[in-house]
């Protein structure tokens, strides 16, 4: 890869301030200084150090974000704010992609990566990795709706959903559940309601496979992914 790449992704400024930093001397490749950023280096062979530190490179970032509503599942967007838009300079020169989409108005769990085998991992329909959900429904969540989304339901499209597992937290006028599913089709938890004629007025993700939404995360926040999270998704627990 190109120096000045590199050294964008590990966070040492604009490419002004990299090209400074180049003239400088400060950044030494192999034991010698490198002047030009277009040079191609091999960051996991070749040894980097800028002003003596040296450089530990790494090629994938793994981001857990709780998206706010408002904001959409893209990599970007001339009208609206995306996900990426929600993170720092040195996290989005990784160029990161949402794993999966939430509607714009979906409130949680998302992660962001640059991990292409662990995206289509998670995302890939013979995996049957489940996805929790948390919503407010309006109308009475019954027993009945529960057995109709263990046997599946059919949505608006003629299409049968597989078994989905669907906890009743309260219901009433107004219901809460939390409703577990094994794909991942357009406004699928919405048009799942819609099938049993009611609406949901709330939606957020709580998990995907292994991985749980950060209590701590307000919304709009994100951290970076624990090793044991990683290892927990890339081997498919």
């Amino acid at each position: 890869m190109r120096l000045d790449k590199l050294l964008a992704n590990m966070g040492y400024g604009s490419r002004k301030e990299m090209k400074k930093l180049l003239k400088s001397g400060a950044v030494i490749v192999e034991g010698t200084p490198a002047k030009e950023g277009k040079m191609q280096i091999d960051p996991l062979k070749e040894e980097v150090t800028v002003n003596g530190e040296k450089i530990i490179y790494r090629e994938f970032i793994y981001i857990l974000l709780n998206k706010p509503p408002g904001v959409i599942s893209a990599t970007e967007d001339r009208q609206h704010e995306t996900v990426i838009d929600l993170l720092p300079v040195e996290l989005s020169v990784f160029d990161p992609f949402p794993v999966g989409r939430l509607d714009k108005d979906t409130e949680g769990l998302l992660l962001l990566t640059n991990d292409g085998q662990l995206s289509h991992q998670l995302l890939s329909p013979k995996k049957h990795v489940p996805k929790t959900y948390f919503a407010t429904i309006d109308g009475e969540v019954t027993n009945e709706d529960a057995e109709a989304f263990k046997k599946g339901v059919m949505l608006d499209d003629g299409y049968v959903t597989k078994p989905a597992d669907l906890i009743i937290i309260k219901s009433g006028t107004v219901s809460e559940i939390e409703l577990t599913i094994m794909e991942g089709k357009f406004h699928q938890v919405k048009r799942m309601f819609q099938s049993v004629g009611k609406e949901v007025t709330y939606l957020k993700r709580l998990s995907m496979g292994s991985l749980k939404l950060d209590p701590s995360l307000a919304l709009g926040e994100f951290r970076e992914l624990t090793p044991h999270e990683l290892e927990q998704l890339q081997n498919g627990k």
